[in-house]
């Protein structure tokens, strides 16, 4: 059972990988500076940002140990979020980008707060 959902975990890891190099891709061509690293080719872990303007970026990490959603404003941490509750945000800033709202302009944070 423990070997079957450590497998079931590493091909979790490498679809959101995957997903978030599309989503820097996208991110990019809207004109948002983003990048998406990952260490090697198992695509086991990546680092994601996207530059909103006005100094607010988004950095959300993957890997083995956890996942992590941080959104900074002027080099403060005005959020910081973890596990499904991070999952939830990128999902929030994927809906943006499909909606090709200029979602950013009004300052405010992407996280909601709970």
């Amino acid at each position: 059972m423990f070997l079957r959902l450590a497998h079931q975990h590493r091909q979790f890891v490498q679809d959101l990988v995957m997903n978030l190099q599309a989503l820097a891709i996208v991110l990019e061509r809207r004109g948002y500076p983003a990048s998406c690293y990952t260490c090697g080719d198992q695509m086991n872990s990546a680092s994601f940002m996207v530059s909103l303007g006005n100094n607010h970026l988004i950095r959300f990490l993957v890997s083995d140990y956890g996942i992590t959603w941080t959104e900074m404003r002027d080099d403060r941490e005005l959020m910081k979020l973890e596990g499904a509750e991070a999952i939830n945000q990128l999902q929030e800033l994927a809906n943006l980008v499909k909606q090709s709202v200029p979602a950013y302009a009004s300052g405010k944070t992407l996280a909601k707060k709970s």
